[in-house]
């Protein structure tokens, strides 16, 4: 993924007989008639889950992809979660500034690299179709929409085209999100759908969400690594490992190996870390000794590396991490503020530390089988 990450490749586009255009519904709609699921027992009803919206800035035309939940409100009608921080909401904001009726679609079942593309953590002036060229290694064939100026991937199973009523809200949700709890509903926007393109025999792709792991979570920890990595490898070099815990819900839980060049620079990465777009509840750097994947060799390092008054820092009011169930809403809904804790689980820099007992060629042993 870095190396993909590192050379960008344009799209190109198909001018008519792409595949996803095999079949046009643009009377008559009826999203109801595929097979949209209700996974958990208290959801507000059937979700679109692995659907990836494509939209572009209204006022540079730069295009983006992202996964957002669809919930289906009618046969022609469905409303959205998007985070006002996330391109797709800031995309819709401007539109909104302009007096401009946003327009977007949303496609399922494509090539599994537009998904992991979804979740690179990338600048807004970025274009994701030659993000996801660079991670496929060739570029991605688009098409033109049927109903507005937007292109999709021509091998999409399903497109369904539509634009957004700014104007008017719906109770949204609850939905059990990618946290393992339930949103509360809120009022969200109304989407109508203006067609439906698809295969002839089209494959309608779910995805499951919930408590952590399931398939949601591994989608976005392999990108979310590597655009993490690559950020901060950056501004400090001696990194080496990065974990974006999926078992924490990808991005409020992160691990980084470094080895320190000077007192005080494992804070910095705290620091660095904390500010990033991943935006972690927890932040834990370790030396390179320790597998920032085992969870084993993390708690060893923070149990005997750590003093907790010398070596972890909590910073006050911070933005919280999407759907974090613990944020206090009690006062005002719309103020997500959280506090976030950094671990400095290195040992202490340029001063003795005990050396690493263990016991040679143990691992080669193991217990013979017993007999039930």
């Amino acid at each position: 993924m870095l190396a993909g990450l590192d050379k960008p490749i344009l799209p190109t586009v198909i001018n008519g007989g792409a595949p996803c255009q095999e079949v046009v519904i643009d009377r008559h709609i009826d999203i109801t008639r595929f097979p949209i699921p209700t996974y958990s027992p208290k959801d507000g009803g059937p979700y679109i889950t692995a659907g990836i919206v494509v939209s572009k800035d209204p006022e540079t035309g730069i295009p983006d992809i992202g996964h957002y939940r669809f919930l289906i409100l009618g046969k022609d009608t469905f409303s959205f979660s998007a985070q006002p921080n996330h391109r797709f909401g800031k995309n819709l904001a401007k539109c909104q500034k302009m007096g401009v009726t946003p327009k977007a679609a949303l496609i399922i079942g494509v090539d599994p690299i537009l998904a992991y593309t979804c979740q690179v953590q990338v600048s807004d002036t970025t274009n994701d179709w030659e993000v996801a060229g660079g991670l496929r290694g060739a570029p991605v064939e688009l098409t033109r929409c049927t109903t507005s100026d937007l292109h999709v991937p021509a091998t999409s199973e399903v497109v369904i085209e539509l634009e957004v009523d700014l104007d008017t809200t719906v109770l949204e949700g609850p939905l059990g999100e990618y946290t393992g709890y339930y949103t509360r509903p809120s009022q969200k926007p109304v989407a109508r759908i203006t067609a439906i393109t698809h295969r002839k025999r089209p494959i309608f792709q779910g995805l499951l969400t919930g408590k952590p792991i399931t398939e949601n979570h591994i989608l976005k920890q392999v990108p979310f690594e590597a655009s993490f990595f690559r950020t901060l490898k950056k501004q400090f070099p001696t990194i080496k490992q990065v974990s974006v815990r999926a078992s924490a819900g990808v991005s409020f839980y992160v691990v980084i190996a470094m080895a320190p060049r000077y007192a005080g620079e494992a804070r910095q990465v705290i620091l660095a870390a904390m500010a990033s777009n991943i935006r972690p509840k927890w932040t834990v750097i370790v030396d390179p000794d320790i597998d920032v994947h085992s969870s084993t060799e993390v708690e060893w390092a923070m149990a005997f590396r750590v003093q907790p008054q010398r070596d972890v820092i909590v910073i006050e009011n911070t933005p919280a991490g999407p759907s974090d169930p613990s944020v206090d809403l009690s006062r005002d809904r719309t103020l997500r503020i959280s506090s976030t804790i950094g671990i400095d689980a290195t040992r202490p820099f340029g001063e003795p530390f005990y050396d690493v007992a263990d016991v040679p060629g143990w691992q080669d042993f193991s217990m013979p089988e017993l007999d039930n």
